[in-house]
């Protein structure tokens, strides 16, 4: 027989009551806990209504000329001559007739920051057009001028003249984001203008590996092609965020959505608004991510900072005494838990000014004083991180530094080293692991990443390719196929 479940009486003790009232006030006395910050909101559709207008529809048109027939994608030779008519592919006799223009359309999304028309996109969906269109929500449309671009963060400020003051948003601080904070992102994606989704910050901080200042929130709000250039909002309606990326295997949303946070945002449109361009601060180092086994050979007690591989000679530095195998933790007094930090904080640090430098050096912390000057092109090139990650093989290789050689035990002068293997991608297949030393590769000797490249570069697509490492003191080869 089945025996009922326990159930309390309905007249409680007076002691049952005083312990869950002293339970109740226990709990509600932890950091954080509460009913509010415990439960999700119950409807966004206040904050869609006020904000829904900030939120504009781009769309674009491009001359693409043509390097070649797009049917040459195909084989159709075989396909005889009257059927090639019905299917409106090109006959033998018309191969030799110049290729026509044709007009490519794209769509984005943009948000508005001022009452007078300026808006806040993409780099990526304004790149290169020919016509810029902006629709509001009321159907209005306008032609759109780009009053500057920044592809190195991928933003676009974009200038229309509005009949009427236009809605604006505000700015929120998006270093007060947390991970597990609710936000709303609107958009337009696939052209369903006005569309609004939800979700949680995923993640801070997180880098592509497509540029030297990626610092992007990661987020479960869908995002989709065509939110790009749409604005993240907080809970108070505060814009924290630009969607920018999506990671997907599809092409759709599968809850990993990237986007530039609002205060590097900001620092950049005031300068293109300002100046038409971005001025970034110059610091001269070339630098990588600390693994676990760099952080216990450098004597950190956890895998923190920016370690440097390299300084400019001349730089701002060079200057205040900043050498190779420094780790850089800190810098104007924030903490730089990971590598991707350090572009990002010195870019926005004002030309000219101040900044002190917290490292690590044999052990001991040294603080130094640290004048930050122009970067320009010429020393953008050699500010990038020194990782590379190689898409084809799925691997992340670094140059092999005197200080990187010591501190791991290698006596090798030359080679490269493999910083990271993405999962089930060429180079994981193929056996290749995080700390290999890759001497050779199919049989010719790589002194540097620069050698490395060349050689990966110049292989065709399906060919295979031989490694010649050392692992662990010894040398082996490993075989793959390139996709």
């Amino acid at each position: 027989m089945m025996q009922p479940l326990p159930t309390f009486s309905r007249r409680r003790p007076a002691s049952v009551f005083l312990t869950l009232l002293l339970m109740g006030l226990f709990f509600a006395t932890l950091p954080g806990i509460s009913r509010a910050a415990s439960s999700p909101p119950e409807t966004f559709a206040d904050l869609a209504d006020k904000l829904g207008p900030t939120v504009v529809n781009i769309y674009t048109t491009q001359t693409v000329k043509p390097s070649r027939s797009p049917h040459d994608l195909f084989n159709h030779q075989d396909i005889p001559e009257p059927f090639r008519r019905f299917f409106g592919l090109p006959s033998p006799f018309d191969q030799d007739q110049p290729q026509r223009e044709q007009k490519r359309t794209s769509l984005g999304s943009g948000v508005i920051i001022s009452k007078d028309g300026y808006i806040v996109t993409n780099n990526h969906v304004v790149e290169n057009a020919d016509t810029i269109n902006v629709r509001l929500t009321n159907f209005e449309e306008y032609d759109a001028k780009i009053i500057g671009r920044d592809p190195k963060t991928d933003l676009a400020l974009l200038k229309i003249t509005p009949r009427n003051g236009l809605p604006a948003i505000a700015f929120g601080d998006s270093e007060k984001l947390r991970v597990g904070d609710w936000v709303m992102a609107i958009g337009n994606p696939f052209g369903f203008e006005q569309t609004v989704t939800a979700g949680i910050v995923s993640g801070k901080g997180r880098s592509l590996g497509s540029g030297p200042y990626e610092n992007f929130i990661q987020t479960d709000a869908s995002i989709n092609p065509g939110n790009s250039g749409g604005p993240l909002f907080n809970l108070k309606g505060e814009m924290v965020g630009i969607n920018t990326a999506i990671y997907s295997r599809s092409g759709g949303n599968i809850g990993i959505g990237f986007a530039i946070p609002a205060n590097m945002a900001k620092n950049v449109i005031n300068q293109i608004k300002e100046h038409g361009k971005v001025v970034r601060g110059w610091l001269g180092v070339m630098i990588q991510p600390v693994t676990p086994e760099l952080a216990a050979q450098f004597k950190l007690d956890r895998p923190i900072g920016a370690l440097v591989g390299e300084v400019s000679p001349g730089s701002p530095a060079d200057k205040a005494g900043i050498k190779p195998g420094d780790v850089i933790v800190e810098f104007n007094g924030k903490e730089i838990s990971q590598m991707s930090m350090l572009p990002n904080l010195v870019a926005e640090t004002t030309v000219g000014s101040r900044a002190e430098v917290t490292l690590y050096r044999k052990g001991a912390v040294k603080k130094l004083p640290v004048v930050i000057a122009k970067l320009n092109e010429e020393q953008a090139a050699v500010s990038e991180p020194a990782e590379t990650l190689n898409k084809s093989l799925g691997l992340g290789v670094q140059d092999l530094t005197p200080e990187i050689a010591a501190a791991l035990g290698i006596t090798d002068t030359h080679g490269v080293l493999v910083t990271g293997v993405e999962p089930s991608s060429p180079a994981a297949l193929a056996g290749l692991r995080r700390g290999d030393l890759i001497l050779e590769v199919n049989q010719k000797p790589v002194r540097n990443v620069k050698g490395f490249l060349s050689v990966i570069n110049g292989l065709k697509a399906k060919s295979t390719v031989s490694f010649f490492i050392k692992r662990d003191g010894r040398t082996r080869f490993l075989g793959l196929k390139l996709k």
